[in-house]
């Protein structure tokens, strides 16, 4: 399938995943620094931006659309970065396509499954009150960005959250509509907080030779302590970074501190 992407710059490629609502345009101004090193792409996964609507939405759905992407535009290699769930997707790629990876570098996930939607976590709450906003939030008849924060306000407390997600707002000659495909992600949330299981991934260790770098946000819950056995048992030299004063979007909230940290990483 063609995913919707952005390209700047020119050098070694290096390829950006975003995470659950989010684009390519959320990391244009961290692909415009990077782009005086690399030719840095910045792709919107199925289901979000402006890449196709498909029925399904898992891991090895969005792993295989980029090694798709990376045959259509003759990658043979690339440094990957992927946050939350583009870090997921990034991970499952370097583990089945290690041939594929110069360097890679996680943002603020774990490798493992967060939770049972039975058993919610914070987190996952989190997504089922954004689910439930998009479902029951009728768009109806809404002519200003001010009324759909308003409703949204009634599911998610959090001012920046309902901001961030209404960068999904589009007007369209009918009026506003979610650019993302809204209905499959909701049906594919267990999936996308719990999967892909790699514990039960089949791969040659002795092919991780590749450079990795996992970053957390000091207020994020996403990466704990005891993730980096985890993270050590399937990235044997996996480095860990801190950002601090920054949550979950790390990149959006301390962009400077996450820029020098990758600086650091790739020898910049």
């Amino acid at each position: 399938m063609g995913l919707h992407f952005r390209k700047l710059g020119q050098g070694q490629p290096l390829i950006i995943l975003h995470g659950l609502y989010g684009s390519s345009d959320n990391w244009y101004s961290i692909a415009k620094v990077f782009s005086a090193y690399f030719t840095v792409y910045t792709i919107d996964l199925r289901n979000h931006g402006h890449s196709a609507h498909y029925p399904t939405h898992t891991y090895n759905d969005m792993a295989a659309d980029i090694v798709n992407f990376c045959q259509e535009h003759n990658i043979e290699k690339a440094t990957f970065a992927g946050h939350s769930m583009g870090g997921k997707t990034a991970m499952l790629l370097a583990l089945e396509h290690p041939q594929l990876i110069e360097k890679l570098i996680v943002v603020d996930i774990a490798p493992k499954a967060y939770s049972l939607l039975l058993e919610p976590s914070e987190h996952v709450l989190q997504h089922i009150n954004i689910m439930q906003a998009f479902a029951n939030v009728d768009l109806t008849g809404l002519t200003k960005r001010e009324e759909v924060d308003m409703l949204l306000a009634e599911y998610i407390a959090d001012p920046p959250t309902r901001q961030f997600l209404m960068k999904n707002l589009v007007r369209k000659e009918s009026g506003f509509q979610w650019q993302l495909n809204t209905k499959v992600l909701r049906n594919s949330l267990p999936e996308i907080i719990n999967g892909p299981d790699f514990n039960k991934i089949l791969f040659d260790k002795s092919q991780i030779t590749y450079p990795v770098l996992f970053v957390k946000g000091e207020k994020s819950g996403y990466i704990k302590d005891e993730d980096m056995i985890t993270i050590r048992k399937i990235f044997p030299k996996a480095e860990l970074s801190v950002i601090f004063n920054a949550g979950h979007w790390l990149h959006a909230e301390q962009p400077q501190s996450f820029i020098n940290t990758l600086k650091y990483f790739l020898c910049l």
